[in-house]
C-alpha cells in the first residue's frame, strides 16, 4: 500500500485524540527503507514473522506520503536505515541516495563481520548519523537464545561508534528482553566504556507487556546518558516507568515505519503481546501466536495505537506540551545534530 488511506475513523482519532496533542513537527528517529527487489541478507528479522505481513518494502516516497496522509497539517523528519532482511550494500546505498535527496538524517546498517576500516570509512564518507545493527547478525555458532549485544556489534565496532560520536540505535537480544541481567550489565558496560555513543535502546528494550520490564530500572536509572525510543510499543507501563525513572529528557518517538501501517491493537495475555487484527487482511494468521482475527470494523493503525499509549501516560504524569515536545522532537534534534 503506497500511502496511508485512513478511514473515518481514522480520521476521527487523528482529528479529536491526537492532532492537538502532536506539535506541528517531530522527528521520527526509526524509520526503515527499502525496496522490495532488494537482494535478502540471508538474516532473519529475529524473532516475530508476523512482521513480514505487514509490508513488502517501504520506499522513500512511500514514507514521505505516508506522513503526509497520517498527520495532515504536522511536519515529520524521519532517520532513515535500512530494513532487517535486505542486502546491506543495496540498503545502505538507497538509504545514501534518499538523504541526499530530502536531506533526511540517516543511519548505518553493518553486520558483526564488518570490517571497522570499511565501516569508519563508508560512514564518514557517507554523512552518516549513527549506526543500526541487527541481533540476527551473529556467528551461526551461537544459539539465538543465547546472544549478547557483543555478539551482534562487536567492541571494535563500538570503538568506532565512540570515536566517531554516533548514535548507536540498538534492539537488546535474548527472551527475556529487558529484564534480562545480561542485557541490563551489558547496556551499563556501554554506558560506562563508551561515553561518547549516544546508546538508543529501541522499544523501550522490546518491554511490549509490564511483564517484560522487570526491575530492570533499578539499575538503568542509575546511567546518564542511555536514551529509549518508545517506537512500536503501546505498553502504558514500560513508557510510564522509562519517564519516571529517566525523564523526559531521554525518551525519544520512533514510529517502525513500514511496521506501524498496521490496522491494528495489541492485547497481552499471560504477559506475552498479540496484534488482533481485521479478519482476512493478513492472510492466514491462525498458526501465529501473536496475531488474532476479529469482526471489529473500529481498528485504526498501530502507529496511531502508539501515540495514544503515549498521550495517556503523559496525560497521567501530567507532562507539559514542551515535556511532550521535548519527547517528540528536540531529543531526536539534539542527538543527531539537526
Amino acid at each position: 500500500m503506497f500511502g496511508f488511506i485512513a478511514t473515518d475513523y481514522d480520521k476521527k482519532v487523528y482529528q479529536e485524540q491526537l492532532k492537538d496533542f502532536l506539535p506541528d513537527h517531530f522527528i521520527d528517529l526509526h524509520a526503515h527503507l527499502w525496496k522490495k527487489e532488494f537482494e535478502p541478507w540471508g538474516a532473519s528479522n529475529g524473532g516475530a514473522t508476523w512482521i513480514d505481513r505487514v509490508a513488502e518494502d517501504l520506499t522513500i516516497e512511500d514514507l514521505v506520503q505516508t506522513y503526509k496522509d497520517l498527520f495532515p497539517g504536522k511536519t515529520v523528519t524521519p532517520n532513515i536505515f535500512g530494513g532487517i532482511t535486505q542486502n546491506l550494500k543495496q540498503c545502505n546505498d538507497y538509504v545514501l541516495e534518499s538523504a541526499k535527496k530530502y536531506q533526511y538524517p540517516h543511519m548505518y546498517r553493518l553486520a558483526y563481520d564488518t570490517p571497522v576500516e570499511i565501516m569508519e570509512k563508508e560512514i564518514i564518507e557517507g554523512g552518516f548519523v549513527g549506526i543500526k545493527p541487527y541481533l540476527s547478525s551473529k556467528p551461526d555458532y551461537i544459539p539465538n537464545s543465547e546472544i549478547r549485544i557483543f555478539d551482534f556489534m562487536p567492541k571494535e565496532q563500538f570503538e568506532v561508534a565512540n570515536r566517531l560520536g554516533l548514535v548507536v540505535l540498538l534492539h537488546i537480544p535474548r527472551s527475556a528482553r529487558l529484564k534480562d541481567p545480561v542485557n541490563i550489565g551489558e547496556l551499563m558496560e556501554i554506558e560506562e566504556k563508551y561515553p561518547n555513543v549516544k546508546l538508543v535502546v529501541a522499544h523501550i528494550g522490546r518491554a511490549y507487556s509490564k511483564e517484560d520490564m522487570g526491575d530492570a530500572f533499578e539499575t538503568l536509572k542509575h546511567s546518564k546518558n542511555m536514551m529509549f525510543d518508545f517506537c512500536a510499543n503501546t505498553c502504558d507501563y514500560a513508557i510510564e516507568k522509562c519517564l519516571e525513572y529517566v525523564g523526559p529528557d531521554r525518551l525519544l518517538f520512533g514510529s517502525d515505519m513500514p511496521i506501524t501501517k498496521m490496522r491494528m491493537y495489541r492485547i497481552v495475555e499471560n504477559g506475552e503481546y498479540i496484534n488482533v487484527v481485521p479478519k482476512g487482511l493478513y492472510g492466514d494468521v491462525s498458526n501465529d501466536p501473536r496475531m488474532r482475527e476479529t469482526d471489529e470494523k473500529d481498528i485504526t493503525c498501530f502507529i496511531y495505537e502508539e501515540l495514544l499509549a503515549f498521550k495517556r501516560v503523559s496525560e497521567k504524569l501530567g507532562l507539559s506540551k514542551d515535556d511532550v515536545n521535548q519527547i517528540m522532537c528536540k531529543n531526536a534534534e539534539r542527538i543527531l545534530g539537526l
